[in-house]
């Protein structure tokens, strides 16, 4: 059993020598970030960044990321590492996304970008390889975006993809493999899969209808048709409504002052409704026709949709209503098990702690909105009693008045 365990030791080590990790980034050594990632001057006014670990969490260090500050901005902000290109290689964009301000609208995501792009110039139309990440908007908006640049043209993928849109931190995962399969991953678990070619429009069809091909005109595709010896009984035609035979014309009717007395029209009862001949199946159905298709001369098989050859920035790239959202936890790798256990060792380690914290934080808030009606409500009833002792409180009679203003005046008996 020892042997065993030794033995998966030391390949999980080699496992982990081999893994390539392009670009790592977790935001542990303070304003250091500065120093790495550049914001665009494309505008004047973007969005500024701050590093933070927010209002909850579940290490204030290890979940210190770069937070947007202010409402209503477009942010713009990269870092670049050494190029590289992944051909023939699986590639892994991994990230992790705090809505902590319970987002309305807007862009959680990342732009992988050639290692060309200038940083300085870097905005909304820039031309970018990989665009992966949450974007929500609304009640109707709330997907995982997954666009790949291929031949200069931006592909978005035809399947919903539907991400998180709690207030909690949760993990992102892209894997794109060479043999043109993708996987995207929440939380360490799949959530959708399948391939490059089938899943966004690349390339054009393979098949298409034969442009020469045309239905014959004695084509016949009605199953069912009208029985053509059925035919309409002769006391069929009978009028929908008729006079009411029982109506009489009221006694005081004057023909010159209200006209011609007409009986009102009731439903007839042997109206039977429009007539159809009945139906039958069609002798000469020759079933639906179905057009011919051909190879499609444009379509040209690419078993290399998948690669990017000059890998080099990263980028924040996104538009918030309600700022607030904390990016961390940054890498990219060629490694689909180093994605999983650095996802493992970050988020996943801190992701209950910081729950506890934020329920604990509500659970505080909850409290305390109790404990301030409460208060309200006692304050509301003891003005209430203080109104009724005031109300009740009698007035002295006129009498009692005179009496109390007259005591010290002499009595009758005394003048």
């Amino acid at each position: 059993m020892r042997i065993a365990v030794a033995v998966c030791v030391v390949f999980a080590a080699a496992f982990s020598v081999d893994a390539a990790v392009y670009f790592k980034e977790q935001f542990l050594d303070g304003d250091g970030w500065k120093s790495r990632w550049a914001e665009s001057k494309h505008k004047s006014d973007y969005g500024q960044w701050k590093l933070t670990s927010g209002k909850f969490y579940g290490d204030a260090e290890l979940d210190k990321g770069l937070q947007t500050s202010q409402d209503a901005r477009f942010y713009a902000l990269s870092t670049h590492f050494d190029s590289f290109s992944n051909e023939g290689k699986t590639l892994v964009v991994q990230f992790t996304v705090k809505h902590e301000q319970k987002i309305d609208c807007g862009g959680g995501y990342v732009k992988v970008f050639p290692a060309d792009q200038d940083q300085a110039d870097m905005h909304g139309d820039s031309r970018y390889y990989i665009m992966f990440g949450p974007d929500i908007c609304g009640y109707s908006t709330k997907k995982v975006h997954v666009i790949f640049n291929y031949k200069g043209q931006n592909h978005l993928i035809k399947k919903d993809i539907k991400c998180k849109d709690d207030e909690l931190t949760h993990l992102y995962t892209l894997i794109l493999r060479p043999d043109q399969t993708y996987e995207v991953k929440i939380d360490n678990e799949n959530v959708e899969s399948g391939s490059l070619v089938e899943d966004w429009d690349f390339l054009p069809a393979q098949k298409i209808k034969d442009p020469e091909a045309k239905k014959p005109e004695d084509w016949d595709d009605r199953a069912i048709i009208d029985d053509p010896e059925d035919t309409k009984p002769e006391d069929w035609d009978k009028p929908e409504n008729i006079p009411d035979p029982d109506a009489k014309k009221p006694d005081d009717w004057d023909e010159d002052m209200d006209g011609e007395w007409e009986p009102p029209m009731i439903p007839n009862p042997e109206y039977k409704g429009e007539w159809k001949p009945k139906q039958i199946d069609n002798p000469d159905y020759k079933g639906a026709w179905v057009h011919p298709e051909i190879d499609n001369p444009e379509y040209a098989a690419d078993d290399s949709i998948y690669k990017f050859d000059n890998i080099g920035v990263i980028g924040l790239d996104l538009w918030q209503v309600k700022s607030g959202t904390i990016f961390d936890n940054f890498l990219i790798t060629d490694d689909v098990q180093e994605a999983e256990t650095f996802g493992t060792d970050t988020w996943g380690v801190t992701k209950e702690p910081e729950k506890k914290m934020k329920d604990q934080q509500e659970e505080e808030e909850r409290k305390n909105r109790e404990d301030e009606e409460k208060s309200k409500k006692d304050d509301n009833e003891d003005e209430d009693d203080e109104a009724d002792e005031d109300e009740h409180t009698e007035e002295p009679s006129e009498e009692e008045e005179e009496d109390e203003g007259d005591e010290d005046a002499p009595a009758k008996d005394e003048l």
